[in-house]
């Protein structure tokens, strides 16, 4: 642990509140409420209309940030077995091939970005299906309006990354309606109670010693992480938390999946920040660092409940590998049994993680003040 850290504040609720008053502990805690009514707000929006045409050739989801990663939950619940692909487009450009036979849902909290407006206008111009989700009485609705798309609207709760669920249920809701995933009213409810349930291990009166976000997140506190999921899903979910780590606790994060990982990123065990690499010469530089530096690689898996037989050995063996070099290693395992519970879970504990690590380290976990001014230099 890194001595910038002070682990006494994360069991002093009172501490807590302090340090964060943009309130993004709140924000995080909205998940379930998001869920149910998110579900409401996309029935009476008429999202069954979406069938009337039948089933796309494809879904193409334009969004940038907390907004875009909307799109990678959709099709990691969607699965492998999805029949049309789901692809998410993070820029200014459509891909060449999409047009009048698929559909692409546009995702802007704020309902201004300006990438996905972009997307969307280009969209709208080759004829393209169209569902837009985000801010009422914003640019993307006026634009859903000339076009005449169905338009749900998104109450955000605070900052777009916070609104993850307010912004994805409306596109898992749409994927039902095409028939292209089974998310049964009781499984959007068992979701919500699950990430109640986080919410509750995880409130800022729970001390560390039994509330898991805010020991990972002093577990993690001065080391280099990188965060591996253990199928496409966890995988969305180690993405995810990367991000979370880098707006919230404005902090680097290395994401990676497995089996893709064992084949790069699992040499920098042996590297610079792995804390023993057997070796006690002063000028090796793979040399064990743990008495000159704090800092080290800290390996933290998310494990899916359903791996394949040999992401299983590969996530075992690279645990071990980790161990033996003297790199932490921290694992979580996703929740329930349906894919949206398990994502669900991952996610939830991970924006817990990264906002106590935050308020551990003094970092206001709201502001993205990087983000504003270089959008204020661009204009």
């Amino acid at each position: 642990m890194s001595d910038a850290v002070d682990p006494a504040v994360l069991d002093d609720p009172a501490a807590i509140e302090a340090a964060d008053p943009g309130g993004m502990l709140r924000q995080v805690a909205s998940a379930a409420a998001q869920i149910r009514e998110a579900v409401r707000a996309t029935v009476e929006a008429g999202i069954d209309r979406l069938a009337e045409d039948g089933r796309p050739r494809s879904i193409v989801v334009t969004g940038m940030g907390g907004s875009g990663i909307s799109g990678d939950v959709l099709a990691a619940v969607c699965g492998l077995g999805c029949p049309v692909p789901i692809v998410t487009v993070r820029g200014y450009r459509l891909p060449g091939w999409v047009g009048a036979a698929d559909l692409v849902i546009a995702v802007s909290c704020s309902g201004g970005t300006e990438e996905t407006l972009a997307v969307a206008t280009e969209a709208a111009r080759r004829g393209a299906r169209l569902l837009f989700v985000g801010g009422a009485d914003s640019p993307l609705a006026a634009m859903a309006a000339q076009t005449r798309a169905l338009f749900v609207p998104v109450r955000s709760v605070g900052q777009p990354r916070a609104t993850l669920w307010g912004l994805t249920v409306p596109l898992l809701l749409a994927a039902r309606t095409l028939g292209l995933a089974d998310i049964p009213d009781d499984t959007l409810e068992s979701t919500a109670t699950l990430l109640e349930d986080v919410s509750h291990r995880c409130r800022p009166a729970s001390e560390a010693f039994v509330n898991p976000a805010k020991r990972i997140a002093l577990e993690l506190a001065g080391d280099v992480p990188m965060v591996w999921g253990t199928s496409s899903l966890a995988g969305t979910a180690a993405y995810r938390f990367c991000c979370q780590l880098n707006e919230n606790a404005k902090y680097p994060g290395v994401y990676g999946d497995l089996p893709e990982a064992d084949h790069n990123q699992v040499v920098a065990f042996d590297g610079f920040f792995a804390r023993s690499s057997g070796s006690d010469d002063p000028d090796d530089f793979f040399r064990d660092r743990t008495d000159d530096a704090d800092h080290g690689l800290h390996l933290v898996v998310l494990r899916d409940l359903d791996e394949h037989p040999q992401v299983l050995k590969r996530r075992e063996v690279s645990v071990e590998l980790a161990r033996a070099r003297g790199v932490a290693v921290t694992e979580i395992a996703a929740e329930g049994e349906h894919p949206l519970e398990r994502i669900a879970t991952l996610i939830a504990l991970g924006d817990y993680v990264t906002v106590y690590l935050a308020i551990a380290l003094g970092v206001d976990p709201t502001p993205v003040s990087a983000i504003q001014e270089l959008k204020a230099r661009i204009a």
